[in-house]
């Protein structure tokens, strides 16, 4: 195990920055890859508060921590109205962007890169082994383990600064 000294779930609310300030104290990254919802039937039920995942941009800019990874969501990428989501996933989409658009806007000493799978993420798929970087919507495919990866290589070395750039297979 790389990390033992890592527990395995700490809880707290990813909107307010005294509760992340206490999870991220002390650690050199943060990944957010929260939502909302457990899946496509809730998360279309959702009654969700518009700035969500900017306050939550906004408690992990302030936490301190000097790395931040955030998990993307493809519909914002350029090249993505290919993929057109349904009405009830819109509100998700705007929310998802507004917490990109927050992250574009801080001025901050914390390093963050959002990394955004593409429309099909493969849950429970075994890892390939590989992935690419783009910046654009891609009609492909990735693994969540491959996903994993990505995040953790952006941790270890990382190569992407205040960008948002497209996980792929």
């Amino acid at each position: 195990m790389r990390h033992p000294d890592l527990p395995a779930a700490v809880r707290g609310d990813v909107t307010d920055p005294e509760s992340v300030a206490g999870l991220v104290h002390g650690r050199d990254a943060a990944v957010n890859a929260v939502s909302p919802a457990s899946g496509p039937e809730e998360l279309a039920r959702l009654d969700l508060d518009p700035e969500f995942f900017s306050r939550a941009a906004g408690a992990l800019l302030a936490s301190g921590v000097p790395r931040l990874i955030a998990i993307g969501l493809f519909s914002n990428l350029p090249g993505a109205e290919a993929w057109p989501l349904p009405e009830e996933f819109q509100p998700f989409a705007r929310a998802h962007t507004a917490g990109l658009d927050r992250l574009r806007a801080a001025d901050t000493a914390t390093d963050w890169v959002m990394l955004t799978p593409p429309p099909r993420l493969l849950l429970d798929s075994p890892r390939s082994g590989r992935y690419r970087v783009g910046d654009a919507a891609v009609d492909g495919v990735l693994s969540d383990a491959d996903l994993a990866v990505a995040v953790l290589d952006e941790i270890d070395k990382p190569t992407l600064h205040r960008t948002r750039v497209t996980v792929h297979g």
